[in-house]
């Protein structure tokens, strides 16, 4: 299923003709490596940015230090953010973002080990989803379940507008 939803954005992309770019800190630069494992992702994917600490956050994707120190790197606006700083940054069509906490520390009781936030920008518009996986996954599974959610996101954005 989740080779089918890979496969169905990377096609999406290439018969609309779009490009897109990612900017990770969560999952580390593995929705960026799932996406070059499509073959013909040169057609598409301009370039990816692991993000992870704040300071590149703020350096690359404009990210205020306003946004990172009252609302936290893990957070809508911040998602929003770094979207929005991606599309300038890269003069893609479509700006992908992950943020959040894939554990096993980390997590708190306002934002615990599997919260997600996920941004896609495309269109002049940003959307922002949010989601709590079970916090007992293994790191590397909450990874990759993050990166399925982002590209379902950016799947869904195509398709609805």
């Amino acid at each position: 299923m989740c080779d089918r939803n890979l496969k169905k954005l990377a096609k999406l992309l290439i018969e609309k003709k779009l490009t897109i770019a990612t900017a990770e800190s969560c999952t580390g630069g593995l929705l960026a490596s799932r996406l070059t494992d499509v073959s013909g992702s040169s057609n598409f994917l301009l370039e990816s940015h692991v993000t992870y600490a704040n300071s590149a956050k703020n350096k690359y994707l404009k990210v205020s230090e306003e946004i990172l120190s009252t609302q936290g790197a893990v957070s809508p606006e911040c998602a929003k953010a770094m979207a929005e700083g991606l599309f300038q940054l890269a003069n893609c069509d479509i700006a992908l973002c992950t943020t959040g906490i894939a554990g096993p520390t980390g997590g708190s009781k306002e934002k615990p080990v599997g919260l997600v936030y996920i941004s896609c920008h495309y269109d002049g518009k940003t959307f922002v989803e949010k989601h709590v996986l079970p916090s007992f996954l293994p790191r590397k599974l909450m990874k990759f379940m993050f990166s399925e959610k982002a590209i379902k996101l950016a799947t869904k954005t195509l398709i609805q507008q």
